[in-house]
């Protein structure tokens, strides 16, 4: 609908519905006349829409022109004006005249229709009306935004159903397939999806998408581990094995009379007992949360540089004397 405001010639054309669809028809009209654009311009006007009216408005009156306070009042509003208002609302809103919007052969969801609304505001901040060419950009810029917005939707969706809210935890491999095929998923319907714009200007979108989606696994990653409660526990686990490591280095030291170095691994000790009651406190208040995450760091380096291979190298060595001692008694 075309809502044509203040409109000051009545005796031309009526208020109204009736009034606009002839002053449409009449400005839509195509003449050889006309100059080539105008004509072009017209066609294409009548061809992005599969119907179009028109309602022409009255001015509210001199009380909502010219008052500098004026609030909205109804009793400063023309009666006239208010007659038109209580057509044309249900003209627009009434459920039986609601349809679903389209744009480029698409019908457009609610998701879809906020991006269009961002892309327009932003051309429209300006002091001046933006040029046409800016407006077939924002609608291409919306129109890629909002396909954006549906295939991040649905690889968020897909993602949840496997390892979201209460779903158990998620060993990585597994998450990690998952998120490649839900990404190609997402990438898909992208790809699906009508756009204007072409294939270059679409691409920066899809390299948009992919950002977005590495950004959502990154989300689900670290709220899949946190339902690991074997990672949850790898601190105090690691900090206890050093404390218990070191009592007994330490007491073999000071069994061959090494008590210097049996005092430094003493010190150790202590240390590691140290974090551990730091990291049970910082657990269980809430404080520091950054000296938490720090102890987390180190337990985990230890893990990864010190124990972990320690713990391969020492299954490694049992399993080939395993081995061996098998291979002996089938001898025997």
């Amino acid at each position: 609908m075309f809502l044509v405001r203040d409109w000051m010639y009545p005796y031309e054309h009526e208020y109204g519905d009736d009034g606009g669809k002839n002053l449409l028809e009449k400005r839509l009209q195509i003449s050889k006349k006309q100059h080539q654009e105008l004509q072009s311009l017209r066609q294409h006007i009548r061809s992005c829409f599969d119907k179009i009216s028109g309602y022409l408005m009255p001015h509210p009156g001199l009380n909502v022109a010219t008052n500098p306070i004026f609030d909205g009042r109804l009793k400063d509003i023309e009666p006239f004006f208010k007659e038109q208002l209580r057509v044309l609302v249900p003209l627009l809103l009434a459920p039986e005249n609601l349809v679903i919007k389209e744009i480029n052969g698409s019908k457009v969801t609610g998701r879809e229709l906020v991006e269009y609304f961002k892309a327009y505001i932003k051309i429209y901040e300006g002091d001046e009306l933006p040029q046409p060419k800016s407006m077939l950009l924002a609608t291409a810029e919306a129109n890629n935004l909002a396909a954006v917005a549906i295939a991040k939707a649905l690889y968020s969706e897909e993602m949840d159903k496997i390892c979201g809210g209460d779903e158990p935890y998620l060993r990585p491999e597994k998450l990690e397939s998952a998120h490649e095929n839900f990404k190609l998923l997402a990438l898909t319907r992208f790809n699906s999806v009508k756009k204007m714009g072409g294939e270059d200007f679409s691409k920066t979108y899809a390299d948009k998408l992919e950002a977005d989606i590495i950004e959502e696994y990154e989300k689900f990653v670290k709220h899949n581990n946190s339902k690991n409660i074997f990672a949850a526990a790898q601190t105090p686990a690691v900090l206890f094995t050093v404390s218990f490591i070191c009592y007994i280095i330490s007491g073999l030291l000071g069994f061959v009379y090494l008590d210097t170095i049996a005092s430094l691994v003493n010190m150790i000790m202590g240390l590691a007992l140290l974090l551990l009651c730091i990291w049970s406190y910082v657990r269980y208040s809430g404080n520091y949360r950054e000296v938490g995450k720090k102890i987390d760091d180190l337990a985990e380096l230890i893990w990864d540089k010190v124990l972990e291979r320690a713990y391969n190298m020492v299954l490694t060595q049992g399993t080939q004397m395993a081995l061996k001692n098998s291979t002996g008694k089938k001898k025997v």
